[in-house]
């Protein structure tokens, strides 16, 4: 199981106030927001989080077949930063996601796995590679071994990024 996100920074920070009265509270658990408001750069740490959440959601909607707007019950920590990457895990329900985020000064990206080691069998994709979806999941013909893998794809703004696994 695969999902990732994508954050255009400069977007969010043109068409988001997150800063405006009750979205912290819509979206983050009271542990989240009092690491937003401890750190550094509050506005990177909220598309962080959100990242991580929208990434693990995306395993969690393959898993159960349930859609729904679940972000207080995806709770983020962090387990890890190394090489520049911050290793995560979300918490959902029962459920443990792992995450691996990367924060640059343009976009903010996470993958989520069920796995750590779920995070060595991945590759990018061409964005343009062809998308089966099977009860509105997606996923991806792997010509080499002639089956269907999981897919997940995210744009925002400027950026877009599709991953599956080798």
């Amino acid at each position: 199981m695969i999902g990732n996100d994508i954050v255009d920074l400069a977007l969010a920070s043109k068409e988001s106030n997150w800063k405006r009265k009750g979205f912290l509270n819509k979206i983050f658990t009271p542990q989240e927001q009092g690491i937003i408001a401890n750190a550094q750069n509050p506005e990177s740490t909220v598309w962080s989080l959100w990242s991580r959440k929208e990434a693990a959601y995306k395993i969690y909607n393959r898993q159960t077949q349930i859609r729904g707007y679940i972000p207080i019950q995806l709770e983020c920590f962090d387990l890890e930063q190394k090489d520049g990457v911050l290793f995560g895990k979300v918490v959902c329900y029962d459920a443990i996601y792992f995450t691996k985020t990367y924060i640059t000064s343009e976009y903010i990206e996470t993958i989520a796995v069920v796995q750590m080691d779920d995070f060595k069998n991945l590759k990018y994709l061409n964005s343009k590679v062809a998308i089966s979806k099977i009860n509105g999941i997606p996923n991806y013909y792997d010509s080499e071994n002639m089956i269907l893998k999981p897919l997940s794809k995210s744009h925002h703004g400027r950026f877009e990024k599709c991953i599956g696994f080798i």
